[in-house]
């Protein structure tokens, strides 16, 4: 499990990346005296989030497809 995820996250790096990038673009292209500063926290603030919130969604995903969630779910009290 531990394989699959570190695949899922080499993508969804990659994936941030791009979307980082992007953003760096569209606010760049929107004003031309947006100083260094500002392009470095909209990639790191974007790029970030992106890879956050993705992470996590895969986390549980795969926390749900591999039983654990089920198997927690279950306590003596049930038996």
């Amino acid at each position: 499990m531990i394989r699959q995820f570190r695949r899922i996250l080499n993508w969804l790096v990659l994936l941030s990346i791009v979307i980082a990038a992007i953003a760096v673009m569209l606010v760049a292209r929107g004003d031309d005296s947006i100083r260094i500063h500002m392009l470095i926290a909209t990639a790191l603030g974007v790029g970030l989030t992106v890879l956050l919130g993705s992470g996590l969604m895969a986390l549980s995903f795969l926390s749900a497809r591999s039983g654990h969630d089920e198997h927690s779910r279950h306590t003596k009290e049930d038996e």
